[in-house]
């Protein structure tokens, strides 16, 4: 791992910067496919840092803690995981925080696996192309635009509905729908749960990019953030939000980004990232452009920019890690490069170092644990997968 000090590209200094969900169709295939022995994962080195996992099929998709395919998995209750779910730095789940789970997933036209950490090694956990087919389907709810992924917290979950096209005749979404579980009175006879369900539109002439939502927590209360297009080679972000906090108010677009060049934006973290207080979104622009935003209630705001990054392949995730003794840390794929790079925010965007990979990285970066015990899986544009050890360890 070499350590640069900081990054050419980096602007240092430039101001502007389950539904509980009830065990489907998808869900019992992915049960009745685990395998339930772990075995420690086998790798060859191929290169100083890295390791390569031993998959018996190319992975096409890779998603993280975060994701549905991997909280449905770790809730199932057949699978002995400790803490199978958890909000983020809060030690319980509130509405507005994503809903984690202390493993990965991973897949292919082959089949697919659980990936999880047991005394500092990745495990394994092989699934069937059964259950690869139940993940794919649970993570897009019915009437949502195809290939995408709702996000999930406790009673409240958003997705993009409303099939439409892009400025650019690419897909896109005319609404995002929410949908919330509403409180009901202790009773004997079954009923259903009551939900209530509210659709916005990105407003004027924007529309939704097909990408995930992500939840939030602004002033102690949810919010989302989402990303929209504007133009063939224009797009930006819309905070949907109730007005003034008014738990009675309808959803509503209440802040959004001036239009930005190289749409869309990916969203690929949202932590406080400068050490602020404050919560911020880092973005990626399909040109290349991280730009890191600021989220108040009422406006997003700029907050630093640097070039020479990638967003990687589609909807796929990206990591948010926390190094020891250090705030939060993007892992980013460079741009042109089989490289992954560690950016910090703290007085302004930098770089804190580059791991080389084989091949560039394309099907997503996800980290397992935290701090000097966390391992990142990125996914290669070959269909491999590498463990890569943050703070220099062993991966």
């Amino acid at each position: 791992m070499t350590r640069p000090g900081a990054s050419s590209g980096a602007s240092s200094g430039t101001a502007a910067a389950r539904r509980h969900p009830a065990p489907g169709r998808g869900l019992r295939a992915v049960v009745l496919g685990l395998i339930v022995s772990v075995a420690p994962v086998a790798g060859a080195r191929a290169e100083p840092g890295i390791r390569i996992l031993d998959l018996p099929f190319k992975v096409r998709a890779l998603r993280g803690s975060r994701s549905e395919a991997a909280v449905s998995v770790a809730t199932s209750g057949l699978l002995p995981i400790t803490g199978a779910k958890t909000g983020p730095q809060t030690g319980g789940q509130q509405a507005g925080d994503e809903e984690s789970a202390p493993i990965a997933v991973v897949w292919g036209d082959e089949g697919g696996a659980v990936l999880a950490l047991a005394e500092g090694r990745v495990t394994v956990r092989p699934i069937g192309k059964e259950a690869v087919e139940g993940l794919t389907a649970a993570e897009t709810p019915r009437g949502a635009l195809p290939g995408s992924r709702r996000t999930l917290s406790g009673p409240l979950s958003a997705y993009l509905t409303g099939r439409t096209r892009a400025p650019d005749g690419g897909p896109a979404a005319a609404v995002l729908t929410i949908r919330e579980r509403q409180p009901m009175a202790v009773s004997t006879d079954p009923k259903p749960v009551p939900v209530a369900t509210v659709t916005v539109p990105a407003g004027g002439e924007a529309v939704f990019a097909p990408l995930r939502p992500r939840l939030l927590r602004l002033g102690g209360r949810p919010a989302l953030l989402a990303a929209t297009l504007s133009g063939a080679d224009a797009g930006g972000l819309a905070l949907i939000d109730r007005p003034a906090g008014d738990p009675d108010a309808a959803w509503a677009v209440t802040a959004r980004t001036p239009a930005q060049p190289g749409p869309p934006l990916k969203i690929v973290g949202i932590a406080d990232f400068s050490g602020s207080g404050e919560s911020q979104a880092a973005t990626v622009s399909a040109k290349g452009r991280l730009q890191l935003w600021t989220l108040r209630p009422d406006r997003i705001e700029a907050a630093g920019e640097a070039e020479g990054y990638a967003a990687g392949d589609g909807d796929s995730d990206l990591a948010v890690t926390t190094p020891a003794g250090g705030g939060p840390e993007l892992v980013l794929p460079v741009a042109g490069r089989p490289e992954i790079a560690f950016v910090a925010a703290k007085g302004g965007l930098r770089e804190r170092a580059r791991v080389a990979l084989p091949v560039p990285a394309e099907t997503g970066i996800v980290v397992l644990g935290e701090g000097a015990a966390a391992r990142l899986l990125v996914g290669l544009a070959d269909g491999r997968v590498a463990v890569v050890a943050p703070d220099g360890g062993t991966p």
